[in-house]
């Protein structure tokens, strides 16, 4: 029996669609239902990728859910300004702690779970890696704000204890990019969306380790055959070597994954 709930869900009936515009149409909130805010001055952006392919039709099907908070209707004045210049002096511009807490409360508004997080996309954040994306799974939501300029004022990050996330030691415009990275990691291991469980438990860093080399149809191309192991239909030869190979590839691509995991072996007791 499959575990992709109805279309209706018993909550609220979603009418599918194949324009990804209409992925946005405002909805109300179905009960229960993974949802991510995202605190943006750019809300066209989304659902961008997010509504393609099975995170697209995860959407369309109610098994998460995407809202987006236009940052420049919280500015201030006439032109509805977001930003200044920095304090102290300095280059570029700063999002203003007046607008950003403005937008953060009304986004904030009707959340009542403690398991919500307030995320800052922020090149000088704690790297997103897969144990991270497994705990924001785990939340009712998340809300996200994304910078731009030169970043945000420091006293909202402080005033609502605002956790720094980033995608690596690069920078980006703004951090658009960066939610949809983060959201699409996220959703993939909602129950349901990827339809096959197993996938999300066999490949790269669910074990600690790098995914082993996969292989297809033509059974030889360019010269090259699938590796006669794969072919056998042996699966305990089949399972131990893909581990094999993503023991080595970890240990030759990236040393830091490779000590961490024999250091969780070790405390396991298993060398």
């Amino acid at each position: 029996m499959s575990d992709t709930p109805s279309r209706s869900h018993g909550r609220k009936a979603i009418r599918p669609t194949l324009k990804p515009r209409e992925l946005m149409t405002p909805a109300p909130d179905l009960h229960g239902v993974w949802k991510a805010k995202i605190i943006t001055l750019f809300p066209s952006a989304f659902p961008g990728v997010l509504g393609e392919s099975l995170t697209g039709k995860a959407l369309q099907d109610g098994l998460w859910q995407l809202e987006t908070i236009d940052l420049r209707q919280f500015g201030i004045g006439k032109h509805r300004n977001v930003d200044d210049t920095p304090a102290g002096g300095g280059a570029g511009m700063v999002l203003r702690a007046d607008v950003l807490g403005s937008a953060i409360e009304h986004a904030m508004e009707g959340v009542r779970s403690a398991n919500w997080p307030l995320v800052y996309l922020s090149p000088r954040g704690r790297r997103l890696d897969q144990a991270m994306v497994r705990n924001f799974a785990r939340c009712d939501g998340i809300t996200l704000l994304c910078g731009r300029f030169e970043g945000v004022d420091e006293r909202v990050l402080e005033h609502y204890g605002i956790q720094e996330v980033s995608l690596g030691d690069f920078v980006l415009t703004g951090g658009e990019i960066a939610a949809q990275a983060l959201i699409d990691a996220t959703v993939r291991l909602i129950p349901g969306v990827l339809g096959n469980q197993a996938s999300a438990e066999e490949e790269s860093f669910s074990s600690g380790l790098l995914e082993h080399p996969q292989y297809t149809r033509p059974a030889e191309w360019k010269g090259k055959p699938i590796p006669e192991v794969l072919m056998s239909g042996h699966h305990g030869r089949v399972a131990e070597w893909r581990h094999r190979m993503s023991e080595e590839i970890t240990k030759s691509r990236r040393p830091d994954l490779w000590e961490a995991y024999l250091k969780a072996r070790r405390e396991e007791g298993q060398e």
